[in-house]
């Protein structure tokens, strides 16, 4: 009769049995259906993408698989409403209502910038998982750290410079409305050239512009509200001292209705069009003029 040596190790249980396999426990195999998964890895032509938006909890699956889609793309690939509006199939309005939702959760920002030739251009960064600093966007597209001989180099004895002060944000950051603000900032060196900013400097400002802007001034007025008298002495930071007026004078919120003998006395705030993100006044969202659907009812001649 056989006998069982108990000095021998019993031989290790694959992995790949099933019962033991740390996603497939004995109480899942005893269900019916549920997803199986055939998986082979990936050795080309693949983006990594995190649980964390692959199982949103409040994103709609448009938006998940537009996220998809954008971070599997190169980097300067097109990415605007029209662009992918014309490579798939859910059309402009639902496509724009889904980017709104990834800007909403952080993995999609949108900053006003000026190119060397003196354009101001919207930037769009992708962010594969938010919540972390945006310095890493930034440091992927830089060659690398400034070597310390080219770092403006403190003095001795002189105190770190401080940060500048808060400022004003706008109800509605549309980015034809923070392209008006960088442009006022980027003027104001040719009313007084000690108010020349650096681009630090401008994005901190932008957004209190912005919001002088959404109170229905031109930017006519802005301009002479931050360069009339000024001190005649040289200014020590011109960024802190507009910082400070952006803030101290910031007019009140214009009304939005208006009566009927004046319809131009007040302009109502700048909004994206929900179909093609356009900007456009109104008193809520919705759409701008071409994309508004016909009223019902018959049409006049002509």
């Amino acid at each position: 009769m056989d006998t069982q040596n108990s000095s021998v190790r019993p031989h290790a249980r694959s992995r790949n049995g099933g019962e033991n396999h740390p996603s497939r426990g004995t109480r899942a195999n005893t269900r019916s259906g549920g997803v199986i998964h055939d998986n082979s890895r990936h050795t080309s032509r693949f983006t990594v993408i995190g649980n964390h938006l692959a199982q949103h909890a409040e994103l709609s699956l448009l938006a998940i698989g537009l996220a998809v889609h954008i971070q599997s793309l190169p980097g300067g690939a097109l990415i605007d409403i029209r662009t992918l509006a014309a490579r798939f199939p859910e059309g402009k309005t639902r496509i724009a209502a889904a980017l709104r939702e990834l800007e909403a959760h952080g993995y999609l920002r949108r900053t006003c910038e000026r190119t060397s030739s003196g354009r101001v251009v919207t930037r769009t960064v992708s962010c594969n998982q938010p919540g972390r600093s945006g310095a890493g966007a930034a440091a992927a597209d830089a060659p690398g750290p400034e070597p310390r001989s080219r770092r403006p180099a403190r003095r001795e004895g002189e105190p770190p410079r401080r940060a500048l002060p808060a400022v004003p944000q706008p109800a509605y950051p549309a980015p034809d409305l923070l392209r008006s603000a960088v442009e006022v900032l980027a003027g104001l060196r040719r009313g007084d050239p000690r108010l020349l900013l650096s681009a630090t400097e401008v994005e901190h400002l932008a957004p209190a512009v912005a919001a002088w802007l959404e109170r229905d001034l031109p930017p006519s007025a802005v301009h002479h509200a931050l360069t009339a008298g000024l001190p005649p002495e040289p200014l020590h930071r011109p960024a802190a001292l507009l910082a400070h007026r952006l803030a101290a004078q910031l007019p009140p919120v214009p009304p939005f209705s208006v009566p009927a003998t004046a319809p131009d006395a007040v302009r109502h705030p700048l909004r994206n069009c929900e179909t093609c993100d356009r900007a456009f006044r109104a008193p809520a969202p919705g759409h701008c003029r071409d994309c508004r659907p016909e009223p019902p009812g018959p049409h006049p001649a002509g």
